[in-house]
């Protein structure tokens, strides 16, 4: 067999042993910490090995190193909402989260209060007094974390006049509410999909939002005729007088995506806006709705969801799964159609799998059974809500859709409940090992980061009051952050000196407190929520493997 001598990954060091047996890109630096002082036996201290070999492993899996930091970076302390609504462009108006809230106050009070709505979902009354105040708070001050005003399914193909004049009032809209303070922390649009029939719609859709909602688009919302690349491209904007910027937390969702290269075609929209506009590179990011099996399993027997992550080249902020395309694509008739459905969880683990160390986020789907009509269906409506968002929380997916202000109710318990249930036992275990105080579960550090994410997360949505969880834990909500990092010094944590004693994702002080968009999960590098590239470098420069390999 002929040896191999394929060249070196791009970038990676040369580890050819020279005539010494030494690397010929090592160098004559030990690493930090490494011990040259001769032994006995005349190598260094550092074991039988000798530096000489160590730099050739270093050097050998310098492109490797370079890999894993890259395309595998991990949760950054990013914000992720608990649901998303969606709504039909026709139907938003700046005051819809405040009519959402109200509507979903009215429909528990005349259930006959939280308590009696909590006891309806099994809940005991002890969590009962837990949870159930601090969800009328949310619905008073948050009831919607997350907004998706759509032109895609929800809204149909009306015809271009008409979706551009929807468009034009969804800007003006969401401006308004911005300026005003009744924003949501993350808000977007749902375009129409890639595929041929809607593809110069649907980027005629992106142009226009992206364009009007820049702090240099028209005022009025209007969208140029000419469509994505349009009368912008390379005239007003194009000449990079000034950079551009875009609001926090604005994000984009590309749904039906079937392949690869969709996501790719989806990038370099996302670039020419940005040169057009004059808007920071890497700006716009965008979520991938999975509704297709073909993204699941491809013809050459592939998992091309895995593929169209990384292709995005770090712009991808989230996997959304789309329970009925994705269902009915599979012949799943539509009595059984359902987040819970056998297929819905192979489609979700691969997902899972998919985003795992990235810094993606995962959301589950919807349920189309709305909690309207008499009594007991209200209340059955509500019990399979309130079942399925805590499946969800149980199997790890922290966020899923809400159509219909009744399912705020029940996503607010379900969630709040999830976190109050497991925090004394969560923060026990906590600081049982941050203060090594022993305890009678034995944690690794990797654990430990994992109850510190479960914590944060109960924090950032309200579930659990930074007060008790300094009182339970000993820790900030801020250090707690920090813990709940990749690799973070777990041993140490209490010794670091977190920047400050503000959670870096804007998680709110109390249940009560009203997000504000300058700050709700913006990052601490002051880049945007969610438009910002998580898991990686531009596409270019993103491989799908490790190059070493």
């Amino acid at each position: 067999m002929e040896p191999d001598t394929a060249d070196p990954a791009p970038g990676a060091a040369d580890t050819t042993p020279d005539a010494a047996g030494t690397a010929s890109g090592a160098t004559d630096t030990p690493p930090e910490g490494v011990d040259l002082t001769p032994g006995a036996d005349g190598h260094a201290m550092f074991g039988s090995l000798g530096f000489e070999r160590l730099a050739l492993i270093d050097a050998q899996l310098a492109s490797t190193d370079a890999f894993l930091e890259r395309t595998y970076p991990g949760e950054t302390g990013r914000r992720q909402p608990v649901h998303t609504v969606y709504v039909p462009a026709d139907r938003y108006a700046p005051d819809l989260p405040r009519r959402w809230g109200d509507e979903a106050i009215a429909a528990v009070e005349a259930f006959g209060g939280i308590e009696t709505l909590c006891a309806e979902l099994g809940l005991d009354p002890e969590l009962t007094v837990q949870v159930g105040p601090r969800v009328m708070a949310k619905l008073r001050s948050e009831p919607i974390e997350d907004l998706r005003v759509d032109f895609e399914d929800g809204y149909g193909d009306r015809g271009d006049a008409p979706e551009d004049a929807a468009l034009a009032a969804a800007v003006r809209g969401l401006r308004e509410a911005q300026e005003q303070g009744a924003g949501t922390p993350f808000f977007g649009i749902r375009f129409k999909c890639f595929e041929a029939p809607t593809r110069r719609r649907g980027l005629r859709t992106l142009d226009g939002f992206v364009t009007g909602m820049t702090d240099r688009g028209r005022p009025n919302g209007e969208v140029g005729a000419s469509g994505a690349g349009g009368e912008h491209g390379g005239g007003e904007h194009g000449g990079g007088e000034r950079s551009a910027t875009l609001p926090e937390g604005l994000v984009l969702t590309l749904p039906k995506v079937s392949t690869v290269s969709q996501v790719e075609a989806m990038v370099v929209a996302c670039e020419g806006l940005e040169e057009a506009l004059g808007l920071e590179r890497g700006r716009i990011g965008f979520e991938i709705q999975v509704e297709t099996p073909q993204l699941i399993l491809g013809h050459d027997g592939r998992i091309p969801v895995v593929a169209a992550l990384h292709a995005g080249g770090g712009r991808v902020t989230s996997l959304h799964y789309g329970t009925y395309d994705y269902s009915a694509s599979l012949g799943v008739s539509a009595e059984y159609q359902s987040m819970e459905h056998p297929v819905a969880d192979q489609a979700k683990a691969l997902m899972q799998l998919a985003v795992a160390g990235t810094g993606v986020h995962l959301s589950d789907g919807s349920t189309n059974v709305l909690p309207v009509g008499d009594r007991e269906q209200v209340a059955a409506a509500w019990r399979l809500h309130h079942r399925l968002v805590t499946r969800s929380l149980a199997g790890a997916i922290y966020q899923g859709w809400d159509l219909h202000p009744g399912h705020l109710p029940t996503r607010f318990i379900a969630t709040y409940a999830f976190y109050r249930e497991g925090f004394p036992r969560a923060a026990g275990r906590l600081h049982a090992y941050v203060h090594q105080t022993g305890g009678a579960v034995l944690d690794e550090p990797a654990t430990a980061r994992a109850l510190a994410r479960y914590l944060y997360r109960g924090v950032v949505c309200g579930a659990i009051d930074e007060a008790e969880l300094l009182d339970a834990t000993g820790l900030t909500a801020a250090r707690l952050e920090l813990l709940a990092r990749p690799k973070s010094d777990t041993e140490h944590v209490l010794s670091g000196a977190p920047t400050s004693d503000t959670p870096t994702s804007g998680a709110p002080a109390s249940d009560t407190s009203t997000s504000d968009t300058s700050t709700s999960g913006a990052p601490t590098s002051g880049a945007p929520t969610s438009g910002t590239p998580t898991s990686g470098t531009p596409a270019s420069d993103t491989p799908t493997s490790d190059p070493a390999e």
